[in-house]
């Protein structure tokens, strides 16, 4: 039988132990049990108690009687003890939520530093023992480790990036600065690099507590939701970000005064995602407090140091900035400058001294015909603008992604113009103006407007109709050289060779395998020739251009991308989509115009080769055989070609063109197969075939093609532009093809 251990009933128990014991010797059980009634009587009115069992005490509603002065001090003696913890020796989980409990001890890090495959951004000195006798154990640092979550996601690549980000925005890499260009190429995780950053310095630091409050992050419109989403994907709600991407000024401010005065270790929104057109319109309400991290995507936008939105950003308060670009270099050496001066200013000097010690040299050197001592101070003041820059930046190529992606093969196809596109191209350059003022060396208004009219030309005829019909300069009497009837209504592609092309690419895809296709122009004109080419060929599409709101945007991706939808083609505008998209529910892209800014085309052709694709990609790069397009083509090589010197760190870059042959813009070779191909003097093609391996001597690896090698028909291993060939194609060139890479023959 249990009895109780209340001190009361021991204190009953100890008085009382002589008689208790008496009664047990004395008391016996009955020989048999009898049903008792209530009371403990049995049937024949005796009545049996268990001697342990006490009758209990009558217990009354009223107080006890105090007066006034005792039930006073009664209560200050009990509120007059200082608070202790309830249960002694406790050493539960006291984390921030806490309230008046002390953590006890050495502190610890939020996460284990020593669990397996633990990403650790901050390891505290080993000290001795008699060091750890004299540390304050309320001062020691402790690890920073990525949150599991997220380094259970990493690949290497991005854990070394996470790494390099921590260090740069904490002043650890260059004492004083805490800037750093994240400038991987497209496709290697800049994003989920960047907010793994973002989630460590919100969360904790070497001090036991978050390093930061509040981190802004600045994106071009069309990434603010894609911004948003992938927070949500990587960190599953744990935190709450505001993304702004429309309202009313009065809204937007609103939004952004709550952002600015929030404070304290528990801030509701840390994150702020907007763009960069609506923060430089509000800018004041940002500049009036502090930001503990801004971060710039697509962060190229920043190239000019006198634009209104590189002011406004220069101007926020905050010491630590990211600047997000897969090309850093666009067209020139100032325009990197920038960049590197917004992250760190200083560490390049000024604008004039970058200029005079940097860029002209390298410039000099980099020139066709530069002399040898020009070349040598050129690789000089190279080696030295690297060493400095690369403490600040990181840079990856997605030659990475060759072992997560399937195989990529990227392909320049030349098309021959059609004999109406050859006549009204040959009849420009004898009537346009600007062609004596360029070749003079002045560009003007007109220059350019002639460089996009011969540009439209070589995408289709139809694009430059109206100009013909109004007899506009340049166009004068073209009219007459449009078949008879002709009407812009239907899209007639046998009057383009690079519209021929594409509608057998098309055609042949359609009909032969599942992929689907994503059509690049710069041009919204060309895109309405491919809605109509789409229409004719009963094919679904679906386009995506400037006037499409951000919100739809983003559905149409998710719905095109979904296996099971039916569109057939996506077309898109390199100006409004070409960058961040993903695009992974097709496998072929033709980027069918050129630009001048060879960034522009590398983001718009990444689109289909990112994480997530399943499928073998075919990239065509279309251009019009000795037009003005390979013009645009071998400007853009030349740039890429400073771009690798700078960034990429390639020392062994051919110097092909010369900065006047640059210029020829206005002439048309019709003898050629390829203009691109006669430039680099290809040692590896003999009579217009490829041969494998190339010469002895040959000099076809240069980094201007960066191409593993050129194509004929006969070794073309793309069925489907081998069924285009015939139509108008006269060379094709095979480039960034991981084929070699993987061991493919």
């Amino acid at each position: 039988m249990r009895r109780s251990l209340a001190p009361s009933q021991l204190a009953k128990r100890k008085a009382g132990d002589e008689e208790e014991e008496e009664e047990e010797e004395d008391w016996h059980p009955p020989a048999a049990r009898k049903r008792q009634k209530a009371g403990g009587e049995t049937e024949s009115g005796e009545c049996y108690r268990s001697p342990f069992r006490k009758p209990l005490a009558a217990l009354t509603n009223r107080p006890h009687c105090l007066d006034s002065a005792q039930h006073e001090a009664f209560i200050r003696s009990i509120l007059s003890k200082p608070f202790k913890v309830p249960i002694p020796n406790y050493k539960g989980p006291l984390g921030l939520r806490a309230l008046g409990i002390k953590r006890a001890g050495v502190r610890s890090p939020l996460h284990d530093p020593f669990e397996e495959g633990a990403l650790v951004l901050y390891e505290p000195p080993v000290l001795s023992a008699h060091d750890q006798l004299k540390i304050d154990k309320d001062k020691a640092p402790v690890h920073v480790v990525v949150d599991p979550v997220l380094s259970r996601v990493l690949r290497p690549h991005q854990r070394e990036g996470v790494k390099f980000l921590w260090d740069c925005v904490t002043s650890r890499r260059i004492p004083g600065s805490h800037g750093c260009i994240m400038a991987d190429e497209m496709g290697l995780g800049k994003t989920l690099q960047c907010i793994t950053l973002m989630w460590t310095l919100l969360r904790q630091s070497p001090d036991c507590k978050p390093e930061i409050e509040k981190a802004v992050v600045v994106s071009p419109s069309s990434l603010v939701r894609n911004w948003y989403n992938e927070v949500e994907k990587w960190l599953g709600g744990r935190i709450q970000p505001l993304a702004i991407d429309g309202g009313s000024k009065e809204e937007i401010d609103r939004k952004l005064v709550g952002f600015m005065n929030q404070r304290g270790l528990r801030v509701p929104s840390p994150i702020l995602i907007i763009s960069y057109e609506t923060f430089r319109l509000h800018a004041e309400v940002l500049q009036k407090g502090s930001v503990g991290l801004v971060i710039c995507d697509e962060g190229h936008r920043l190239k000019n140091s006198e634009n209104q939105t590189y002011q406004a950003l220069n101007s926020l308060n905050t010491p630590r900035r990211v600047l997000i670009s897969g090309t850093p270099i666009q067209n020139d050496l100032l325009e990197y400058f920038s960049l590197v001066h917004f992250v760190n200013s200083g560490i390049l000097g000024t604008a004039q001294e970058f200029k005079r010690h940097f860029e002209m040299p390298i410039l000099k050197g980099r020139d066709a015909d530069a002399s040898e001592a020009e070349r040598h101070k050129g690789e000089e003041r190279l080696k030295e603008l690297i060493s400095i820059v690369n403490r600040c930046l990181i840079r990856r190529t997605s030659d990475i992604l060759s072992k997560y992606l399937p195989v990529k093969i990227e392909q320049v196809v030349c098309c021959r113009l059609t004999p109406l596109q050859a006549e009204l191209y040959k009849n420009f350059l004898k009537q346009a103006k600007p062609v004596e003022e360029l070749k003079e060396g002045k560009i003007s208004v007109s220059s350019l407007s002639s460089i996009t009219s011969l540009k439209k030309l070589c995408n289709h005829p139809a694009l430059i109709h109206d100009k013909c019909v109004e007899e506009e300069e340049g166009f004068m009497g073209a009219l007459d050289l449009f078949p008879a009837g002709y009407s812009t209504k239907s899209v007639e592609p046998q009057l383009s060779g690079k519209m021929l092309v594409l509608d057998y690419i098309l055609a042949v895809t359609k009909s032969t395998s599942s992929d689907k296709v994503v059509l690049v122009s710069n041009y919204t004109q060309t895109l309405d020739l491919f809605e109509k080419l789409c229409r004719s060929r009963r094919y679904l599409y679906v386009r995506l251009d400037g006037t499409m709101s951000i919100k739809k945007r983003a559905k149409i991706v998710e719905r095109f991308n979904s296996p099971s939808s039916p569109e057939f083609i996506f077309m898109l505008s390199s100006k409004a989509g070409g960058c961040g998209l993903n695009l992974i529910g097709a496998n072929r892209l033709v980027m069918f115009d050129p630009d001048w800014n060879p960034a522009n085309d590398e983001q718009a052709m990444a689109r289909v080769w990112r994480d997530g694709q399943k499928k073998m990609c075919y990239i065509y790069r279309l251009l019009s055989t000795g037009t003005i397009e390979e013009k645009i083509f071998q400007r853009q090589t030349h740039k890429k070609a400073l771009s690798s010197c700078v960034v990429d760190e390639e020392q062994d870059v051919e110097r092909h063109f010369s900065l006047g042959e640059l210029k020829e813009l206005f002439t048309l070779n019709e003898t050629t197969t390829s203009d691109t191909h006669d430039k680099i003097k290809c040692r590896r093609c003999v009579n217009g075939h490829q041969v494998r391996p190339p010469p002895e001597g040959s000099d076809c690896t240069s980094d201007l093609s960066q191409w593993h090698h050129c194509a004929d028909k006969r070794g073309l291993q793309d069925s489907v532009l081998k069924a285009a060939w015939d139509a108008a194609v006269t060379f094709a060139f095979h480039h960034h093809s991981h084929e070699e890479q993987r061991g493919i023959p």
